[in-house]
């Protein structure tokens, strides 16, 4: 038996290997398919996976910059606040400084008000002590003259002389006046 085998195998195929036709047709088949992917699919495939990339960096340098200009806009932000800040400080100085010089201006107002009217209400009063002391020696003249009268027994009514005799004696009271001080 071992030679029948041996003998049916010098002269027969290999079973495991296909006949020469299917092995041409197979690999003209696959040479179609391979010249058709390569020519035809894998061009488009790598047209359609460089337009993907260039979406994806296009957005990813989309992204960037605005992040970039977020960045520039929260710094631009930063800085207006800040001057914002220094400008608010400036303008309360500068507020404060005004309400100092009208507080001030007010003052120096009030004193000059009040040492206006202190002028005027003590001229005012020496107008009145003047007047009253006119009024004063009229009366006291008057009341002289006729009390003078009355003990001479005779009418003074000179008014020259009457007028000169009050004046002498108004002038001696004040003198007496002034010496008991």
């Amino acid at each position: 038996m071992h030679n029948a085998v041996i003998a049916a195998a010098e002269g027969a195929r290999n079973p495991l290997l296909p006949e020469t036709y299917d092995i041409v047709w197979s690999a003209l088949a696959f040479l179609i398919i391979l010249i058709a992917f390569w020519k035809v699919f894998l061009p488009k495939m790598q047209t359609m996976l460089d337009a993907r990339a260039e979406a994806i960096e296009g957005n990813i340098a989309k992204a960037d910059e605005a992040q970039a200009k977020a960045e520039a806009a929260l710094q631009e932000y930063t800085a207006q606040l800040a001057g914002a800040r220094q400008e608010a400080g400036e303008i309360r100085d500068v507020a404060r400084a005004d309400a100092a010089k009208i507080v001030a201006k007010a003052k120096e107002d009030a004193t000059t008000e009040q040492t206006r009217i202190a002028q005027a209400a003590q001229a005012q009063i020496e107008a009145e002590r003047q007047s009253a002391a006119v009024s004063l020696r009229k009366e006291v003249g008057t009341l002289a003259i006729d009390l003078a009268s009355g003990v001479v027994g005779e009418s003074l009514s000179d008014d020259q002389k009457a007028s000169a005799l009050v004046d002498r004696f108004l002038a001696d009271l004040e003198a007496s006046e002034k010496a008991a001080k």
